[in-house]
Parts: structure tokens; sequence; C-alpha cells
């Protein structure tokens, strides 16, 4: 496992599970770039200020297969009726993990940081509470019949989103890092590692210079600056995956 000076694989769980952001770079020869990622409950207004200023890319929520599948959340390119949603190709991956855009019903124009953070925990208390009522191994194998949970959960939350919004949902593969090594699948595998809700932020951080994506050496002086973690994906891979 590689190793940085800005910590391990042990410290980037134990700052999840406190709620803190996480730095994940995916790979050199995937998109190449780190993405700053907090517990979706743990976002704050000061945090999406972060998110805008400091990081600067698109920020989105990733859920759980499992919970996106209880939402009805569908994978974008198949919502889509429109000859540019057909022939993806993407020079990193097979697909985009894109689903639909979502404001809370609370929030006015939904772009705030406080309307954005509102949206983004309250994902991650819809989230939570999908998981704490799914049974999972041998309690799902023994379980009985759906008795409509998942339309409830549909139901539930409709009544608490809107679409279209100014927060991106973004579904994880559903066997996670065995399936895709996106942001979406590390960041979903970090949150079970640290035991906390099955949604996370994600997103971009750019390089205000040069406008690509930041370098690994400079993500790094920043986790270094900012006492984050720093990490990357083949370790979170070899360890969770």
């Amino acid at each position: 496992m590689s190793q940085t000076p800005t910590g391990t694989v042990d410290d980037a769980v134990a700052a999840f599970s406190d709620g803190s952001p996480v730095l994940v770079h995916d790979a050199a020869d995937r998109e190449g770039e780190t993405d700053l990622v907090y517990p979706a409950s743990a976002v704050t207004p000061d945090a999406v200020a972060r998110l805008r200023n400091d990081a600067g890319g698109l920020v989105c929520v990733a859920l759980d297969s499992d919970v996106a599948d209880a939402f009805d959340l569908a994978y974008m390119d198949e919502v889509l009726d429109h000859p540019a949603s057909e022939d993806q190709q993407l020079g990193y991956d097979e697909r985009s993990s894109f689903s639909l855009t979502v404001n809370h019903r609370d929030t006015y124009t939904g772009i705030t940081d406080d309307d954005r953070a509102l949206t983004i925990t309250e994902l991650g208390d819809a989230a939570s509470r999908v998981a704490e009522s799914t049974p999972s191994g041998d309690a799902a194998a023994n379980a009985p019949a759906s008795d409509g949970g998942a339309v409830d959960a549909a139901e539930e939350f409709a009544e608490q989103f809107r679409a279209p919004g100014h927060v991106h949902l973004l579904r994880a593969a559903p066997n996670l890092l065995d399936e895709r090594e996106g942001h979406t699948e590390l960041g979903i595998a970090l949150a079970d590692a640290a035991d906390r809700e099955p949604a996370v932020v994600v997103c971009e951080m750019l390089d205000d210079e040069t406008g690509g994506a930041l370098s690994p050496a400079d993500a790094r002086a920043y986790a270094d600056r900012h006492d984050l973690p720093y990490v990357e994906g083949a370790d979170l891979i070899e360890r969770l995956g």
C-alpha cells in the first residue's frame, strides 16, 4: 500500500466517522482528480462554501445503490429521451453515475449555501432511514416479501424533494469497488467503513491557475494546511474493496 504524508486509510475512516471531510484521489489513469468528500449529514453552509471556494467542481451527493433503488432514482441517461443521451463515450468509464438533480422542498432558489446544505443534510437523513429499515446479510435472506416499503420510500422522497434542482445525485454501482472505481463508489465505501449514512458529498478540486484538476501534490499540500486526510483511491480499494 502506498503511504502519503497526509494520512492513511485508517486516518480517513476515523475522520469520516467524526463527520470531517477527506481528500480522495481516484487514479492517474482514470479521471486523475482529487475530490473533497463529506458525509452528507455533516454538511453545513460553511462546508458548502468550502466546496465552492476551495474545491470548485460540481457539488454532488452520491447514494448507495440500494438507497437509490428505494427512492426510485434512475440513471439520468435512462431517463432522458434525447439524442444527446445516446452513445455515451467517456474516456474514463463505461457510464456516468448521474441521476436526478434535486432541491429540498423547504428551500427557496436552492442554490444558496444554506439551501444546498439543507438539501444535502436531508438527503443524508433520508438515506439513513432507508438503510436502517433495510435488512442485510442473513436477515435480508430470511426477510418476508416486500410490503411496499420501497414505494413508501419513493413517495416520502418525492414529498421531501423536488426535481430538477441544484444538487446533483449520483448512483453508486451495486457492487461498489468490485464493479466501478469512481469517486461515487470510493465515497460510499468510505462511508460504510466509517459506519456513516450511505450518502456522501463529492466535489472535484480544481486548480485556480490552470482551470484543470488540482494536482495530487497540490491536493496533498491543501490537506496538510487544513489538517485533513488525503488518500489514494488504490489504497481505499485495497483495504475496502
